[in-house]
Parts: structure tokens; sequence; C-alpha cells
């Protein structure tokens, strides 16, 4: 599961997710990534089955990047705790995504298989994506 090795604090505040994404929303590495639609918390856990996903559909072929990373810690009160007496333990870390980020890129396989895998992927993910190609993507010339 992704999380950080340290963090400088145990606990954050939740923060605010407003607008779209600033930084991370054009293509860096691969000819073909899901974009995020919609402004969500993503876990390590999602994170990781979209990564298999994708994975086992291109049987280990071409390459793929992870664009987020989870490292905003998460607290949780146990069950059954009376409001009050401080906050929570931490439980685990998110990926906080707005719309615009890309989250999953791909190369190195066809369009078809590029694109079955990530829709695998995107089917893990709390948030509504969209897939996207590079602008300069050529598909009469792909050999792979």
């Amino acid at each position: 599961m992704l999380q950080p090795k340290k963090t400088k604090f145990r606990r954050q505040q939740k923060g605010s997710q407003k607008g779209n994404a600033q930084r991370g929303n054009q293509l860096a590495f691969g000819s073909f990534g899901i974009k995020s639609l919609e402004t969500k918390w993503i876990t390590g856990r999602q994170i990781e089955a979209a990564r298999i996903a994708v994975t086992r559909y291109m049987q280990r072929q071409g390459q793929i990047w992870i664009r987020i990373f989870p490292d905003k810690p998460i607290t949780r009160k146990p069950a059954d705790v009376r409001m009050g007496k401080g906050k929570g333990a931490p439980e685990g870390f998110v990926a906080p995504v707005t719309p615009g980020r890309i989250i999953i890129e791909a190369e190195g396989v066809p369009y078809e298989v590029a694109k079955e895998a990530l829709r695998l992927a995107a089917q893990k993910l709390p948030v509504t994506t969209k897939f996207i190609v590079r602008r300069d993507y050529d598909a009469q010339n792909q050999n792979a």
C-alpha cells in the first residue's frame, strides 16, 4: 500500500479542494492517460487496485506511471466514542485529486489495449475519469 516513509506531522487538517488542478494536468510521460473529472480523495488501496488492473490487462507490456501519491494522513475516531477528547488516530493516507488531474499514464501498447486497460483502472477509482491521448500521437506509425 502506498504511503510516505515518514511525515513531519502525524495529523493534518482536511483543507480546501476548490477549483481545478493547476499542476499535474498534462500528459508528461506516456501517450495515454486517465484524467479526473471530479474532486475526491483517493486512498493508497484504490491506487494499488487500479495499478494491478492495468498491469494485468497489459500483460506487463509497455509502461505505466502513477501520477498521484497518497501523502495526506486521514484520522478516524473509534466507533461509540463521544464528541471531543481530541482528534482521532491516523488511519491511512489519501491523495487529494481535483478535476483535470492526470492519475495514470501508459505507453508502449496499442491504442485499444491502453484504452481498455485504463478503463479497467478507472472502475477501481472513486472519481469519474476521461481517457486522454497525447496530442501528437500517431496511430498509424505505432508498432507497439
